[in-house]
């Protein structure tokens, strides 16, 4: 009894941690539906203080799903290429970016979901139906949308755009970085680190800054006043 009694006290260990893999369940149910041929939606670059929103539109040919496929935010930047060059190669795709002009004119979601839609009315082929990581299923889409929450970790449709949104984003960074190397933007993507933060403050914005993000209004007003 007492070693009983010693055992349920005793700490239990962990559980272990699923991992749960894109698979293809949203895009099965979606051509049970009814649906013929159907696109996943993803976009990178909704926080950073630089650069534009970068939107994927892409629609997989089920029978030539690359192998590997998940969220771009749990690839390297190694497997990201290898993987972007193969979405390319085997499905339909479509990129739009919104800069920090239409960012500013339409804030930060309105600019992604804009960028969304016409992601979408870009694909060289009409898809019927539509899956978009997050909470809302953009306006003016001319087919049926559902929204779904850490859907690039869920649907490999979506999985697939988020690939190919981070690296296309990725890349206009390496070409803002060469156009205003004071920034780093190579290296920390517009986002706001410590190192970014303290070049905005020597430098005041650059061209590639988003003027309605509050680090950067800031930024402007002491260069204004120095």
């Amino acid at each position: 009894m007492r070693a009983a009694r010693m055992l349920a006290h005793m700490p239990k260990p962990d559980s272990p941690i699923v991992v749960i893999k894109p698979s293809l369940r949203h895009e099965r149910a979606a051509l049970k539906a009814g649906a013929t041929i159907v696109a996943g939606v993803d976009e990178a670059g909704r926080g950073p203080l630089a650069g534009p929103v970068v939107v994927a539109a892409v629609i997989l040919d089920h029978r030539r799903v690359p192998k590997g496929l998940d969220d771009s935010k749990r690839l390297t930047a190694e497997i990201r290429e290898e993987l972007f060059a193969e979405i390319v190669a085997k499905a339909t795709v479509s990129v739009v970016a919104a800069p920090p002009a239409i960012i500013a004119a339409r804030n930060i979601r309105g600019a992604t979901l804009w960028a969304m839609t016409r992601a979408v009315l870009n694909l060289s082929m009409a898809p019927d139906h539509v899956l978009v990581d997050g909470r809302d299923v953009p306006p003016g889409l001319p087919v049926t949308g559902q929204a779904i929450i850490d859907g690039d970790a869920l649907s490999v449709s979506i999985a697939a755009a988020s690939i190919i949104a981070k690296v296309t984003r990725d890349r206009m960074c390496q070409i803002m970085h060469r156009d205003t190397p004071d920034f780093g933007f190579a290296g920390h993507k517009g986002y706001s680190t410590p190192e970014h933060l303290k070049a905005l403050k020597t430098f005041g914005p650059s061209r590639h800054h988003r003027m309605d993000f509050a680090p950067c209004i800031a930024a402007a007003e002491r260069t204004l006043f120095d």
